[in-house]
């Protein structure tokens, strides 16, 4: 080992530049954790995938925010149907709701 080690042409950080996933800190509960770690463990499958699977499922699932002409639609679709119950009838008399 040498005496003294020349750093003045040193980088910080990794010698490995990692891609396509960033390390961060977050709180998971103890719960919700160990219930990734457990069906991992009964799969075989890392629980960090499994967690990312999960979060890009339920991204994928949102959609996107309701806009201000959908929402107006959607409003007065619900707003007829209070007022004029017989408009939720089908053709047959019936109700369409079940």
């Amino acid at each position: 080992m040498k005496k003294e080690y020349d750093f003045s042409n040193g980088r910080r950080g990794a010698l490995i530049p990692q891609t396509g996933k960033t390390r961060i800190s977050i709180y998971i509960e103890d719960g919700l954790l160990e219930e990734f770690r457990n069906r991992s463990d009964a799969c075989g499958y890392g629980y960090q995938d499994m967690m990312d699977e999960a979060f890009r499922n339920y991204l994928h699932g949102c959609g996107q925010p309701v806009d201000a002409e959908t929402l107006r639609r959607i409003l007065r679709e619900e707003i007829a149907r209070a007022r004029w119950p017989e408009a939720q009838r089908g053709p047959t008399g019936e109700n369409e709701q079940q």
